[in-house]
């Protein structure tokens, strides 16, 4: 198996499916490649793709502010990355030959980190990570067993922009989880 570096690499030269002749920049991951937490979303928006980096607008800086309130951290001790490495154009949802195309390049990815838990964010990472067919509505609010930890599906800090408050409060909530499954202590039976 490759490093991280020489994944992120062979990544970069990807030109397997139609996404890249749009890409400014392959879109591969950032953080710590030993953490114990990791995040992964669904595909570079236009901020990410000019930038080639996870989560950098608006979205990045509610789930920069989410991990440092609800989990203590700071974005530089996660791993985050995307379910598709390249921008869709305008944004629409990635395509299912898209997703199988960079699936590899994802699961390689958790397999280098190896995390404790992985915090999924809407329903493409739930989905695409849990192989199952319901949304991240009714994953949401528990955690599954995952190779070396589990995974905690939640919303896209894009859905709490638009959703408001009671969208952001289960968002919380899901943090608080990935939070006490990271200190290996009981999750809180109550949820939002």
């Amino acid at each position: 198996m490759p490093t991280l570096i020489e994944l992120g690499r062979e990544a970069r030269g990807c030109v397997a499916c139609p996404l890249a002749a749009g890409r400014t920049q392959v879109v591969f991951g950032v953080g710590d490649p030993t953490a114990s937490l990791m995040f992964v979303g669904e595909a570079p928006g236009r901020e990410e793709d000019l930038a080639g980096e996870p989560f950098v607008g608006r979205s990045g800086k509610l789930l920069d502010r989410l991990i440092a309130e609800e989990l203590g951290l700071e974005r530089r001790e996660c791993y985050i990355a995307n379910v598709v490495k390249c921008r869709p154009p305008g944004n629409r949802d990635p395509l299912p030959l898209e997703v199988a195309t960079c699936r590899h390049y994802l699961e390689e990815q958790v397999e280098l980190i190896s995390p404790r838990v992985v915090v999924t964010l809407g329903n493409f990472a739930s989905r695409t990570l849990l192989g199952r067919s319901e949304g991240v509505t009714k994953l949401r609010g528990q955690s599954y067993p995952f190779l070396t930890g589990v995974i905690v599906p939640t919303f896209h800090p894009a859905a709490a922009l638009r959703g408001g408050g009671v969208v952001l409060a289960q968002m919380r909530a899901d943090l608080v989880r990935a939070k006490h499954a990271l200190a290996g202590t009981p999750e809180p039976s109550a949820d939002v």
